[in-house]
């Protein structure tokens, strides 16, 4: 270990920063944000320093540095681009056993500033000691993905009954009641901005552990349309903290890579007149491993309130008193578009965008098509391979164009991606003659004339 990580109270203490510059306004910022009250030693300031000054945030010593600058201070931060004057301070402040940083040169330093990910009273520090801060930072903004924002709200929570949980229980008891609360339902709780729920839920734990922890929870989570990078942070720690994983057709196989791998696997896709598992009986099957006491993700491709019967799903949770959450997914319309290039709203050509589900019923498709069939409006087919004949021929005939563009978007925004691009008129044709299968979306409008010049993402297959 180059460097001890330690965590200071510079809160009201006096700190020195030496140098005018930018480097030495970021550092002053960070000293400000510790609650520190900062001098900043400097012939002049530049702009962004001067306007610490000129709001009262740090003093200002005009003029050039000098071994007696450091008396009465806690920290010495050296940031010119001086290295003389920079060695200088460092040599005053050793001899005064004073801790001192000198940016961008660890080999004069008596301490180093990480970098930081914060979620107060939460704070995660990353260092490489100096040798590649640019991997720190890399490091930071991965950690930061897997930190959430609300983790500063639980860890005050935990700060607001902590003297009462440790009067109750003994010292094992009490680390496995933190550790169930912490990554439990009451976590989620304070995740999902409920912390008045979360609050109650930890008052009934310390009168009663088994009332509190005793059941499951459910989690409704949008996968989105395919590429695991488009999952939400809140989706990827519920699936990697998931005993039982229901999962549906269209979820991807990247993203069933990234649950827990200790986790329960059960498929409850659907295909056309082919269900492994008929609504009701997912309902059921997610009511019952809640009461066996597991969190349950029920794991749903696009986002689960856009015709993904997550409606249905929660009604029924609902009803039966099982604890749930919803996190929504990027839908199909909204990725499958934009990796296609096509812009869902354009204002030289659509400033409406209808989604709309192709399901058949009872060999027709029950939509008002002459609200679809609407000039400057873009329309968006899930699941209508099944009746693309029927649909481009009610559009046709109720006042669209039939040189309308459209397109087809099959497996959008994985690597298996396939744009066919074509009219209403030819859009049948291709259906046919290119083997086009599910899942694919079907994009009508003006907007599709854009793909040609703004598609940005071809698919590797």
């Amino acid at each position: 270990m180059d460097f001890l990580p330690i965590f200071l109270d510079l809160r009201e203490q006096p700190c020195l920063v030496v140098g005018g510059g930018e480097v030495a306004a970021r550092k002053s910022a960070l000293l400000l944000r510790a609650g520190a009250r900062v001098t900043v030693l400097a012939p002049q300031l530049g702009a962004a320093l001067a306007a610490q000054g000129a709001a009262g945030r740090v003093a200002h010593r005009a003029g050039s540095f000098r071994d007696e600058d450091l008396e009465g201070y806690a920290l010495v931060i050296a940031a010119t681009s001086d290295q003389a004057v920079n060695r200088a301070v460092a040599a005053a402040a050793r001899a005064r056993r004073m801790p001192v940083n000198v940016v961008d040169q660890p080999a004069l330093c008596s301490f180093i500033l990480p970098s930081i990910i914060e979620r107060a009273p939460i704070t995660v520090a990353v260092s490489s000691g100096g040798a590649s801060p640019v991997l720190a930072r890399l490091l930071r903004a991965r950690l930061e993905s897997l930190v959430p924002a609300g983790y500063g709200r639980l860890a005050a929570l935990a700060r607001e009954f902590r003297d009462r949980v440790k009067a109750r229980f003994a010292p094992a008891e009490r680390r496995r009641f933190w550790e169930r609360a912490l990554q439990g339902p009451i976590a989620e709780l304070v995740l999902a901005g409920r912390d008045a729920d979360a609050r109650a839920a930890l008052e009934a734990a310390l009168a009663d552990t088994r009332l509190a922890f005793s059941g499951g929870e459910v989690s409704l989570v949008g996968a989105g349309p395919g590429d695991p990078d488009l999952l939400t942070f809140r989706a990827l720690r519920l699936m990697q903290q998931a005993d039982v994983v229901v999962y549906d057709r269209l979820v991807s196989q990247p993203i069933l890579d990234l649950v827990r791998l200790e986790a329960e696997r059960i498929y409850a896709g659907k295909e056309r007149a082919k269900h492994a598992l008929p609504q009701e009986d997912i309902n059921q099957l997610l009511v019952r491993l809640a009461k066996e006491g597991k969190r349950v993700v029920r794991l749903k491709g696009g986002d689960p309130f856009i015709f993904g019967r997550g409606g249905e799903e929660i009604d029924t949770l609902a009803a039966e008193g099982i604890p749930f959450q919803v996190v929504p997914g990027i839908t199909a319309a909204a990725g499958c578009a934009s990796y296609a290039g096509i812009p869902l709203t354009h204002r030289d050509y659509a400033q409406s965008v209808v989604f709309v589900t192709g399901h058949l019923q009872d060999g027709s498709l029950d939509l008002n098509w002459r609200a679809l069939a609407q000039p400057r409006q873009t329309i968006v087919f899930y699941m209508g391979l099944l009746g693309i004949d029927q649909l481009c021929a009610q559009l046709a005939a109720h006042g669209l164009p039939a040189g309308t563009p459209a397109a087809l978007v099959q497996a959008g925004t994985t690597p298996q991606q396939r744009v066919l691009t074509g009219t209403l008129r030819t859009l049948p044709g291709i259906v046919q003659a290119g083997g086009v299968h599910a899942p694919t979306l079907i994009i009508i409008g003006e907007v599709v004339r854009l793909r040609e010049r703004l598609k940005w993402f071809e698919s590797t297959a």
